[in-house]
């Protein structure tokens, strides 16, 4: 069979090319020994990716195929080859980067915004249920039951973390509180240097999120009406801040989840049970880690998935943030007067050449 063929029908069954279905499969041959299935690796591989990018139930999946397998034996495959990648390989392909691959973020995110050591991006991002009458798992922003998803992204639509521990009634802040990245950057032990000078003021590497993230110096947030530093910022300074965080969290993380909703269907409306629900999505982001790392497609057409925007919970400081909010402040007011005034510069300059 012609490659381009193969990898075509590979990518329709699969979600993935044939060359990278089988470096998936050499990762996890090792692994397949730690479990005890009735199939042979690659055929538990491919009924779990079939079943993960094309969103289908087991019953569903187990009436599609010839011969036919139990939806018992599917669901039963698919959890043990989901435990795998969202334990065993996380830390493999979802991991922070290191000192060189932060570089190429931090000059990637300051080409494209002006923003300086700006590292990555944080989201949170539902993930659709199928019916529950729990109450935790609802929303009153959402129609349907979900679990959140909170992930951080680079230049290249890469996760860097990967955290599943909310229900869908939680709000950001506190599931990032919640979680290691969280912890690990309060304790300066991630994504700490090299740090920069601007307007005076040292400026770690850091991460932007919307307005549902809490403002602290390595979380940098747009600004806020209500916040103090909105009234000592100019309206300019503020918009360009602003624009520019906005560019840079379009561009990597906001993304990398539609990329992820794409390539895997299932989490569009995740058909497992509560208790797989965590383990499913954390595989998927394993799966999008390998894909990106490997090559494969980024078709906007066919590959990107954008859910039904909502609009950001506001978040106060807690009284344990409070010195950590005011340096958030600090800093973001220090990059976003420089920004401004380098922008009013470069037009100064670029008129007067005319």
């Amino acid at each position: 069979m012609d490659p381009s063929v193969r990898d075509a029908r590979f990518r329709s069954l699969y979600g993935l090319s044939y060359p990278v279905f089988s470096s998936l499969l050499d990762n996890l041959l090792p692994l397949f020994l730690s479990i005890s299935l009735p199939l042979p690796p690659d055929h538990a591989l491919a009924l779990s990716l079939s079943r993960l990018s094309r969103g289908l139930s087991s019953r569903s999946l187990s009436r599609l195929l010839q011969p036919s397998l139990t939806p018992s034996l599917i669901s039963r495959t698919t959890h043990a080859v989901t435990r795998l990648l969202s334990t065993r390989l996380y830390g493999v392909y979802v991991k922070l980067p290191s000192p060189h691959r932060l570089l190429q973020s931090t000059s990637f995110f300051r080409d494209l915004s002006s923003v300086p050591n700006l590292a990555a991006c944080i989201a949170s991002s539902p993930v659709r249920l199928r019916d529950s009458t729990d109450p935790s798992l609802r929303s009153p922003n959402r129609p349907f039951p979900s679990i959140l998803l909170q992930a951080v992204a680079d230049h290249r639509k890469i996760f860097l973390d990967a955290c599943v521990k909310a229900p869908g009634s939680s709000d950001p802040a506190t599931h990032l509180r919640d979680s290691s990245i969280y912890r690990r950057l309060c304790q300066s032990d991630a994504i700490r240097d090299p740090p920069l000078q601007v307007g005076g003021h040292i400026v770690r590497p850091f991460i932007a999120g919307d307005l549902s993230f809490p403002l602290l110096p390595f979380l940098l947030t747009p600004f806020a009406s209500a916040s103090p530093s909105a009234a000592t910022t100019s309206a300019e300074a503020k918009e360009a801040f602003d624009a520019a965080l906005a560019k840079a969290r379009a561009a990597s993380v906001e993304t990398a989840i539609a990329l992820l909703k794409g390539r895997w269907k299932i989490l569009r409306n995740l058909n497992v049970g509560l208790d797989h629900a965590a383990q499913t999505v954390v595989a998927c982001v394993v799966l999008h880690n390998f894909c990106q790392i490997a090559g494969e497609p980024e078709d906007e057409g066919k590959y990107l998935w954008r859910d039904s925007p909502e609009s950001p919970q506001l978040v106060r400081p807690v009284e344990s943030e409070r010195a950590l909010y005011y340096a958030g402040e600090t800093v973001r007011q220090a990059i976003a007067d420089d920004l401004y005034e380098r922008q009013q510069r470069l037009s100064v300059g670029t008129a007067a050449s005319r």
